[in-house]
């Protein structure tokens, strides 16, 4: 009877505490770790759950291949762009509806290439934050995708190339960690329904502590060529808690090597 009184007083407690703190106009601040020099501590592994890989927008379930039944189905999910639209140009969205139509061979994802960002952040898989002062690193399972976002670099200059991941400059904003990230290859998409952008994306993501455990991440989007306006997405992750959890190596190169190699394998003729 005492256990349950005492619970009964802590969650009241918290309860007003957090009352006061609205009333007063002040949010509620949930408590996270922080690093030695007081920055939020964003070090572990941490995924993200929904199904934006498939669609970032709203969409029904709708059929796959016929051969592989319900498993190869797609889910609805409830999308994560703001406002649900994206301003595409009118050529823009002419090509992602062809996107769309080709995804079976087209799609980037399936020929194993990186899948760039913020692509990256919302694949099925975990993926871990290595925090430092001058860089952190954040490690991909799929195609063994990685990035380097400079902490220490004032004045950004473009990168030699133009890459898959793009290159990454970031700052604090008070707990928030923003991360600008440009000069890509323009190869990536969104997701598997064909959304896409060009060379000229520019990416601005905020990870901002919602508690020990989770982060609310939002990424805008920029191109010129593509898009009439930027736009938002917003998602949370959640970082994994089971015990020596890890972000294991997921090398697809060779299950994709039959839809990249078979138009140049030597045909048989009879």
């Amino acid at each position: 009877m005492l256990k349950v009184l005492l619970r009964t007083s802590v969650s009241t407690f918290l309860l007003l505490i957090f009352v006061s703190n609205v009333v007063r106009g002040q949010p509620f601040q949930p408590e996270f770790p922080r690093d030695w020099n007081g920055k939020p501590d964003l070090n572990g592994i941490w995924q993200a759950i929904g199904t934006a890989h498939w669609d970032i927008q709203d969409h029904p379930a709708s059929a796959g291949l016929p051969e592989f039944g319900a498993i190869g189905a797609i889910p609805p999910g409830q999308g994560v762009v703001d406002g649900n639209e994206i301003p595409y140009q009118t050529w823009a969205l002419e090509q992602k509806q062809k996107n769309f139509e080709g995804r079976y061979t087209m799609d980037p994802e399936i020929k194993c290439y990186l899948p760039g960002v913020p692509r990256a952040t919302y694949l099925p898989y975990p993926f871990q934050i290595i925090q430092g002062t001058d860089k952190t690193m954040i490690i991909y399972g799929f195609a063994e995708a990685s990035r380097t976002i400079h902490m220490n670099v004032e004045s950004p200059k473009p990168a030699p190339i133009d890459s898959w991941m793009g290159r990454s400059h970031g700052r604090w904003e008070g707990d928030t960690l923003v991360v600008d990230v440009a000069d890509f290859n323009g190869q990536s998409w969104f997701d598997r329904a064909g959304n896409f952008a060009s060379e000229k994306l520019r990416v601005e993501e905020r990870y901002t502590p919602l508690g020990p455990n989770a982060l609310m991440y939002q990424a805008t989007i920029e191109d010129p060529n593509v898009f009439t306006e930027s736009w938002t997405i917003s998602m949370p992750l959640y970082r994994r808690l089971e015990d020596l959890v890890q972000v294991l190596e997921f090398k697809c190169v060779e299950y994709s090597e039959s839809i990249l190699y078979d138009h140049l394998r030597r045909q048989t003729i009879e």
